[in-house]
């Protein structure tokens, strides 16, 4: 304003300019720079065997996660066909494929991320693999387990070769592993050095009947130091229901679902041995201002 002209001068024009200087501040909404996500651990029953019936299953979790307010659904491990089941070797599609074509057509649909154990077929292999999808049902990132205990399973699953475990995303950097790939230190310690904001792993924690419900104690704990090796948020996602093949028939999956902080602090955890959705806010800003130890 040029300081000659009248109304720099008016005392009263000068009033009102800065009163609604302050208005115009006031009403601004509040700047944040956290990244909170919502995500739900969507602990299911997986029938062996019964792909129709278990992706039905997972999309019915997917609709009530949404309708709670999930940003990310986190689904087990093997949860399409069923962990350690022979018939996989036939069955099993390729990645992309079919089942994460299906997936991935649930995502979009129901405009949510998803995070889903499934088996792959890749050529004469069959792998344990996780896949990250967004919301706009693109594939973000495809994982294949590296520890498969092979002697469960004859021919066994193949070995994954550990390269593919993180992808950057909106929320923040993402991470996987599955089940088994939590003992190895060496795979923590990989993840550890490409310094996630969120590490997802889906599990099918199975122990003889007469071990649950203690058995989901034990499920905590890896849970509780994966987070405190790779320094993030852990969401480990567990089947509920039987095992039907191989040396661990009749073993169960307890569900028991943990969710926690970098300091290994629970932040939800799934019922024993039934179906759950557990829906956790994580702040995924407060991982990012922390320094890698």
């Amino acid at each position: 304003m040029n300081p000659t002209h009248p109304r720099a001068t008016n005392p009263t024009a000068r009033a009102t300019i800065f009163v609604a200087f302050v208005l115009m501040i006031l009403i601004q909404p509040v700047a944040t720079n956290a990244t909170q996500m919502k995500i739900a651990m969507a602990q299911i029953v997986c029938l062996d065997g019964d792909r129709a019936g278990n992706l039905t299953r997972i999309e019915n979790a997917v609709v009530e996660a949404k309708a709670a307010g999930a940003e990310l659904v986190a689904l087990p491990e093997s949860c399409v066909l069923g962990w350690e089941n022979p018939a996989a070797h036939q069955r099993a599609e390729p990645i992309p494929g079919r089942d994460s074509d299906e997936l991935c057509a649930m995502a979009k649909k129901h405009q949510v991320f998803l995070c889903v154990g499934l088996d792959e077929k890749a050529g004469a292999n069959l792998y344990g693999a996780c896949v990250l999808i967004d919301d706009t049902g693109h594939l973000l990132l495809k994982h294949r387990k590296v520890n498969v205990l092979q002697q469960l399973m004859t021919p066994p699953y193949s070995e994954g070769d550990g390269a593919a475990m993180v992808v950057d995303t909106r929320f923040g950097r993402v991470g996987l592993l599955i089940c088994a790939d939590s003992f190895r230190p060496e795979l923590l310690e990989g993840m550890a050095k490409q310094r996630p904001d969120l590490l997802l792993i889906p599990y099918g924690w199975a122990a003889q009947e007469e071990k649950w419900p203690e058995h989901g104690a034990a499920l905590t704990e890896v849970v509780q130091k994966a987070a405190k090796t790779v320094h993030c948020p852990v969401v480990g996602t567990d089947l509920v229901g039987g095992m039907t093949n191989g040396p661990w028939t009749g073993r169960i999956y307890g569900g028991q679902s943990v969710a926690v902080d970098r300091e290994g602090k629970i932040l939800g955890r799934g019922k024993d041995r039934d179906r759950d959705i557990v829906l956790v806010t994580v702040d995924l800003d407060a991982v990012k201002s922390q320094p890698p130890k």
